[in-house]
């Protein structure tokens, strides 16, 4: 059987190929990048984590990071795309019950389901672990009522995983994370997605209602806390970090060819110090995210594995430092590279190095989960590492 790292090595050539090639329609038009998505449902990419039981590629943390770089390469859209959905996948072979496993991971490894999150709701603010609309319990199964003002790629998804309240008469920090199929629900879109960038994801507002059977809740009764720590969140923070450190890292790799290019004309010169120097700080800003991405992707793989133990406080600062320093440091690099590029190569949608849209795409990053209550909770968490455990 092919190790899932050469099967990902096998089919990316063609998948990038596709990427590369509608990437700036998708931006264009602010449209959902239906050409990248059915590049994915047919290399199999959809399966990354789905276990070789199911049909999938059985994929790990590792795997994971290094294809979400290559993917964030082609199409930071598409790839942003993928990491969510294998965030939805690693919750339900993690935490799904045994009939959600049989009935739905075949037909993911099989490319036939992309899966999509709805945590947003419009009256709760910005708290990934609480919950308004409840889950009620009747004779065919759990009744649904939910209402998200974002959902990213919503209009195309094959099945949701949805944050609701266990129970109509629980506090709202009691959640429970309940799988959808498009099939087993009503599902209405609205909204229009019209943004400075990442204009792919098309994020629309999704009212979906129904019900679904008990064996479709994850985590159990409430238990959604505990699939948000072990990994909703790790998966999120690695999988993002991961495409935007990938999208920084190719658009400077066509830069570097751009400007090594002998026909080219006018622009930086090659031999001036201080265009040296500027590399050098794209060249560093780089490295450091590729280096802590390694280092947070090594310990969460290993806690997960049981392999080691770290304290849940200093783990939650690693991933949010990760978070911090990939989506600051990233575009950084890109702004620098624009600097560096000049007027003509570095600020103009018709250049041949796409440095405009990567510009637009990375400033999304720190909004993305604002980093500002990032800032906040790493230095409440802070407090309570008094051994300041580095990672």
């Amino acid at each position: 059987m092919t190790a899932p790292g050469q099967r990902v090595n096998d089919v990316l050539t063609d998948v990038l190929e596709t990427l590369r090639k509608h990437a700036a329609h998708a931006d264009k038009e602010a449209s959902f990048p239906a050409h990248g998505m059915a590049a994915l449902r047919g290399s199999g990419l959809l399966g990354f984590l789905v276990p070789v039981e199911y049909g999938g590629w059985g994929g790990d943390l590792p795997g994971l990071v290094r294809t979400a770089q290559q993917l964030g390469g082609g199409c930071l859209n598409t790839a942003t795309i993928w990491a969510m959905h294998c965030q939805q996948v690693d919750a339900v072979v993690r935490y799904g019950t045994r009939e959600l496993k049989d009935e739905l991971l075949p037909s993911v490894a099989g490319g036939e389901s992309y899966l999509a999150s709805i945590t947003t709701e419009a009256v709760k603010g910005w708290s990934f672990v609480s919950a308004q609309s409840p889950v009620v319990p009747d004779v065919d199964g759990l009744h649904l009522d939910r209402w998200a003002p974002v959902v990213s790629g919503g209009a195309h998804a094959d099945g949701f995983l949805l944050t609701m309240r266990a129970a109509p008469d629980v506090p709202s920090h009691e959640v429970s994370l309940v799988y959808a199929g498009r099939d087993q629900v009503s599902v209405e879109c609205s909204g229009d997605w019209d943004t400075l960038g990442m204009r792919g994801m098309e994020n629309v507002s999704l009212k979906l209602s129904g019900t679904v059977p008990e064996r479709n809740l994850i985590g159990g009764p409430g238990g959604f806390r505990s699939v948000a720590t072990e990994s909703a969140i790790p998966l999120a923070h690695l999988g993002l970090s991961a495409c935007w450190l990938g999208a920084a890292r190719d658009v400077f790799a066509q830069l570097i060819g751009h400007l090594r290019n002998p026909r080219r004309k006018g622009g930086p010169t090659l031999t001036s110090d201080l265009v040296r120097e500027r590399l050098a700080r794209i060249r560093l800003d780089l490295e450091l995210v590729h280096g802590y991405l390694e280092r947070v992707t090594q310990e969460v793989a290993e806690v997960r594995e049981g392999v080691r133990e770290v304290r849940p406080e200093v783990l939650q600062i690693h991933l949010n430092s990760l978070k911090l320093a990939a989506s600051d440091l990233s575009f950084r690099a890109v702004d620098r590279m624009v600097e560096l590029a000049g007027l003509s190569t570095g600020y103009s949608s018709s250049s041949p190095v796409p440095l405009e849209r990567a510009l637009r795409d990375l400033r999304s990053a720190s909004l993305n989960y604002s980093n500002d209550r990032l800032w906040t909770a790493n230095g409440a968490l802070s407090l309570w590492d008094r051994s300041v455990t580095l990672a």
